[in-house]
Parts: C-alpha cells; sequence; structure tokens
C-alpha cells in the first residue's frame, strides 16, 4: 500500500493555524496580565507610533507616563527612574560613586564647605582640605540653583578633570585641579567615648553595611567599651540581607523578620544563638526609614535595646526594583514586612523608650556629621539610661 502524506496546502493549514492559536493563547496571557487598562496603554503606544504627525520626543513621552502610573499607585514608596536616575540608584547602593571624594554641607552664604576628605581620594590627593570652601566648579559659582544642583557638578565620569576655585581657612583663594575616581564610601562609622560608650553611625543598610557595623562593634569590644549606642537618625535603610545579618549577630536566638507577598506566601528569618551582650540603645529621628526603623524595633522587641530620639514614620512595606527595557526601572513595594513577633510598624512608628528633640542648630550639625557627642542630648540621654 502506498502511504497517505500531508498535501502541501494542508501543512500549510496546519501552521497557520498553530500561528493564530499561538497569537490567541499570547494574546488572552497579555490581557490577563495586563488588564484593559494595560492594553489600552499598548494601543496608545502603537497610535502614537502610526498616527502622531506632530514632532514628539517619545523617551520623554514615555518616562511621564511611567511616572504618573507609578505616582497613581498613591504608595510614596514605589517610584520610576529613567536610566539616568536607574544608574544613579544603583551608585548609591553600591556605597560608591565618581566624584571627587569630599563630605560637604551648605553654609549660610554662597559655596559649599568641605566636612571631611576621603584619604586617598581625588581631592585628597589635589590638595583639598577640611574647612575649605568651593566656590567654583568648572566656572560655575556654587550659588543658587546651582548650589542646590551640586552633585551634578562634583560627579562625573571616571578620569574627567574639575577645576574648583577654593576659599581656604585663612580666606586666601586659590584653584585647584581634581581628577574625579571612583570612591567607596563607608556606610559605618564609629568610636569611643571617654565614659566607656562605643558609639558606632550607620548611615544607610546598602552594601558592606553589615560588614563595617560587626567590624565596628568587634573594634569597640576590644577596647573594651561598657555599652553601645547605634546611630540611624536619617538613616533611610536599604537590604534586608544587610539588615537580617546584622541583626543576627547582635541578638540571641529567635525570629528576627517576618515578610508576606502579595500572594499571601509568609517567611521567615531567623537568628542563632550566638550576640552581643552588652547594654544598647538606638537612636532614631524622623528620616529614620525602613531597615534602619526596622532595626531599632527588633533590639526593643527582643529587650536587648532602647529606643531614644524622635516619632518615626512608620514603614511597613519592602520594595524590589525591576529594570526596564529603555533603561530605566520601577521600583515598586511588593511584600508586607513585621518584627520576629509579627508587629507591624505601618501607622504607629518606632515605640520610643524616651522622646528628646534637638534644636534646629543641632539638627543641621547632625545633617553635617559635626555634632559633638557632648553637645547630643539624644546621644547623652541613651547613655544615662543604659549605664545605670
Amino acid at each position: 500500500m502506498r502511504e497517505k502524506r500531508f498535501s502541501v496546502r494542508a501543512l500549510v493549514l496546519t501552521v497557520v493555524l498553530t500561528v493564530l492559536l499561538t497569537a490567541v493563547l499570547l494574546a488572552g496571557i497579555l490581557c490577563l496580565l495586563l488588564g484593559k487598562e494595560g492594553m489600552s496603554m499598548a494601543q496608545a503606544m502603537v497610535l502614537i507610533n502610526t498616527q502622531f504627525v506632530g514632532e514628539h520626543d517619545i523617551g520623554e513621552a514615555v518616562d511621564g507616563a511611567m511616572d504618573s502610573l507609578i505616582t497613581g499607585l498613591g504608595d510614596r514608596w514605589s517610584y520610576y527612574m529613567d536610566a539616568e536616575g536607574y544608574a544613579r540608584q544603583k551608585e548609591n547602593k553600591s556605597n560608591a560613586y565618581v566624584g571627587l571624594g569630599c563630605t560637604v554641607s551648605y553654609p549660610e552664604t554662597e559655596g559649599l564647605l568641605i566636612e571631611a576628605v576621603t584619604e586617598d581620594g581625588p581631592a585628597d590627593k589635589a590638595g583639598l582640605k577640611a574647612g575649605d570652601l568651593i566656590l567654583e566648579i568648572d566656572g560655575v559659582r556654587m550659588e543658587g540653583e546651582a548650589r542646590s544642583r551640586a552633585t551634578e557638578y562634583t560627579r562625573g565620569p571616571d578620569g574627567s578633570e574639575a577645576e574648583l576655585l577654593i576659599q581656604r581657612a585663612d580666606g586666601i583663594e586659590q584653584r585647584f585641579k581634581v581628577v574625579r575616581a571612583r570612591v567607596e564610601e563607608h556606610p559605618v562609622s564609629y568610636e569611643r567615648l571617654d565614659d566607656g560608650t562605643g558609639v558606632v553611625t550607620i548611615r544607610n543598610f546598602n552594601s558592606r553595611c553589615a560588614e563595617e557595623a560587626v567590624a565596628a562593634v568587634e573594634e569597640l569590644e576590644a577596647q573594651g567599651v561598657e555599652r553601645l549606642v547605634f546611630d540611624v537618625r536619617n538613616n533611610g535603610g536599604g537590604y534586608l540581607d544587610e539588615l537580617t545579618t546584622l541583626l543576627d549577630y547582635l541578638l540571641p536566638e529567635g525570629t528576627i523578620f517576618r515578610s508576606e507577598d502579595k500572594a499571601g506566601h509568609q517567611s521567615s528569618v531567623q537568628s542563632d544563638a550566638a550576640c552581643v551582650d552588652l547594654p544598647m540603645a538606638v537612636l532614631v529621628n524622623g528620616d529614620t526609614y525602613s531597615a534602619a526603623e526596622l532595626f531599632a524595633a527588633e533590639l526593643q522587641e527582643m529587650e536587648w535595646g532602647i529606643i531614644v530620639g524622635t516619632p518615626t514614620f512608620g514603614k511597613g512595606f519592602s520594595q524590589q526594583t525591576f529594570p526596564l527595557l529603555s533603561g530605566g526601572a520601577i521600583n515598586i513595594s511588593t511584600a508586607k514586612y513585621f518584627t520576629g513577633k509579627g508587629v507591624s510598624l505601618i501607622g504607629t512608628g518606632l515605640t520610643l523608650d524616651r522622646e528628646l528633640e534637638l534644636t534646629e542648630e543641632q539638627e543641621q550639625k547632625l545633617k553635617n556629621h559635626a555634632l559633638d557627642p557632648a553637645e547630643d542630648p539624644q546621644l547623652q540621654a541613651a547613655i544615662q539610661m543604659i549605664a545605670g
């Protein structure tokens, strides 16, 4: 018998039907994922690209639409970043940047006051010192709007040169050329006070935070401190892994973090029995958010430390950053988080053991990392409470 074979027409028909079914299936999946609203946005993009005759920058239009989309969620923790903003965020979270390698503050008059110079950084190599006043960067006077956008002038491509007009502490003006380079910032600093208190300042919970904080505590213990005060004022948070690694190091055995995602899946992080057995306190303020806020809450909840400062906001959502094909990204809340005992901070913030305000002058010095420990009432109150 002769074998039956598919005709060319039948083969073509089969291929066409397969393609059509696949397209229908994909369209159905897209409709389920995007909904009518998402499909309408896609439809609008198609119409703009095929029908709109006016002059326009489609990238700028999309940036505006994406920003409005995320802002419209009504969640202060979710936001859109264009390609430049996303690159800047990645740089910040790495605790490294390409720039001059100095910390500046904004005096009442013009200029940028150098508060600290990174050792072996570009500014240090060029001969700049703490106390110098930056009057100009590449011919742009640091005043008014230009001063408020100082970061745009201090940072730039690796190897690029910046010409600075500097006023030294004695009033003499000099010009310096500084070659921008990659500078690693330290998220943690520490000192031992004369009364035996170890103060650990954590500026963020981004890359290397846990590693540097653990090293700081170990060094302070070696110096024989009798108590620890963690300063997380003006700390906006950071990575979960950095937070839980540090909590695990400090705290005894127990649950130190819980979370729940959109689907209701719950997870938790445990601390082992090893811990640091010293009296502890945490300093907080209205700009203590996210991981920093939970850090304080967990030490207090496990009765391992007290909290001193001013009320916090009460953040309870964690975010993830999703890169987009455009080069930008969206940062959106994807889970609720809780203390080890399942307490949410939303709507309440931290329960302070001692509420104490700083003066405006003290607040400014704190932001400039220039508040002397002896003149810091919140620090002194915390020491007094745990020293007894």
